[in-house]
């Protein structure tokens, strides 16, 4: 049992940047109304901070002592340049393999900034994952012989974004699905099954626009 709790300590430390980036950012955007690059930016200085700490930790296990104020101050800068490059990349890039046309990998950066850092960090460990929909005008519905909706999260906002997506299920084992539902729940998203057209997640994230729209 001490070797599982050691397991599970270390994975908790991994993962908590992680959950302070994504989910610091959520309950900025939900609670507090934060514009879109104010509540990413929220979440990404709770990472900071935490990567930081975890940083210095090491750095005075290894030296014995937490090193000069610039010593501080190169690791805060080479930290602050690491984590905002792993933001940028993870907005503005997703693999054409992680999106099932082009249009589809073209209509990722019309999502809400918090959505794509979502997709963004889940992909480090599901490679596999497939965004089948993001971007939708009404006239879409009709083409997949749906009912057209007057409030799908899947149109652009008042935020200027695009607050849902869709993910395939098809094809892959119930396990992986699982836990993929369960880490977009957790991360503070709506998620929802839909066997429609196509069987596939749901995911979105709350439009004050419409608070009880998915």
């Amino acid at each position: 049992m001490k070797w599982l709790f050691q397991l599970m300590r270390i994975l908790f430390l991994i993962c908590m940047p992680f959950i302070l980036l994504i989910r610091g950012s959520v309950y900025l955007h939900e609670q507090h109304h934060f514009l879109p690059s104010l509540a990413l930016l929220g979440g990404l200085a709770l990472t900071f901070v935490i990567l930081l700490i975890y940083v210095t930790f090491f750095y005075g296990r290894i030296f014995g002592h937490s090193g000069r104020s610039g010593s501080f101050k190169r690791r805060s800068i080479l930290l602050g340049i690491v984590l905002f490059s792993y933001a940028g990349y993870g907005l503005l890039y997703i693999s054409g393999k992680n999106a099932k046309t082009s249009g589809v990998a073209k209509e990722f950066r019309t999502l809400h900034p918090i959505l794509r850092m979502g997709v963004s960090t889940i992909l480090l460990l599901d490679r596999g994952l497939v965004i089948t929909d993001a971007n939708r005008l009404p006239e879409d519905y009709k083409k997949m012989g749906l009912p057209s909706k007057s409030h799908s999260l899947h149109y652009q906002q008042s935020s200027g974004y695009v607050h849902a997506l869709d993910i395939r299920t098809r094809g892959r084992s119930g396990v992986r699905n699982f836990v993929l539902k369960w880490y977009f729940r957790g991360m503070g998203f709506n998620v929802l099954r839909h066997v429609g057209t196509e069987d596939h997640l749901h995911i979105s994230l709350l439009s004050h626009d419409r608070p009880n729209s998915y």
